[in-house]
């Protein structure tokens, strides 16, 4: 079973949605012990830093997820998600994520308009095209997902650096490490692209 984490932000139902478009079941849930016995997680969500971090604190949903990993079975953030896995955000400096992958969100500094919306390319790194999850959603070329974030991951050393967009610059909107995956970007708002990488995500056996 597909956990997908309700903690009360935007954008849930969709990601259940996408994953049913490429034929995986997933029950959206509240409850921490359901998350626990999940086979698999989800966090997405749009969103503040800090707000979600209290929240996932407060309920108990955090160490759910946290337990999950730690039993080595498959997590994956979505933007907000994604941030809440990193122990630091610069949108919430008083808050503390759930530290399950090193490095730090920090916000854009370009000229560009902040936040970035939009399609961006998407190019696995050396150590993405050797992720044992990556290969059936991107095959041999890059692939473009649909991004709306104003914070990024940044210091996150080069072996978690899955892929990278750029915008003002190149950053990583991919990353994971053991059996933890994230993306900056918005799958489940990417058509085909997404899609793929949902299913690549339900079908990954670590």
């Amino acid at each position: 079973m597909i956990a997908v984490v309700d903690y009360g932000v935007n954008n849930l139902a969709s990601v259940v949605r996408a994953l049913a478009a490429g034929g995986h079941s997933a029950e959206l849930t509240s409850d921490p012990d359901q998350v626990r016995k999940a086979d698999r997680v989800l966090v997405p969500g749009v969103g503040n830093f800090g707000q979600g971090s209290r929240t996932m604190a407060s309920t108990g949903l955090g160490n759910a997820v946290r337990e999950v990993a730690e039993a080595g079975r498959p997590v994956m953030g979505i933007c907000l998600g994604l941030q809440l896995f990193f122990e630091r955000s610069e949108e919430a400096p008083d808050a503390w994520g759930m530290a399950l992958l090193p490095g730090k969100v920090q916000r854009f500094t370009t000229d560009l308009p902040v936040p970035h919306v939009g399609w961006a390319r998407v190019d696995l790194t050396a150590w993405g095209r050797g992720h044992s999850m990556l290969g059936s959603a991107f095959g041999d070329s890059a692939q473009f997902f649909y991004h709306v974030h104003s914070y990024y991951p940044a210091g996150v050393p080069e072996e978690v650096v899955l892929g990278t967009g750029e915008y003002g610059g190149v950053f990583p909107t991919l990353v994971g490490k053991g059996t933890i995956i994230g993306a900056q970007f918005h799958p489940e708002k990417s058509q085909h692209a997404g899609i793929e990488l949902l299913s690549a995500f339900a079908r990954w056996r670590p």
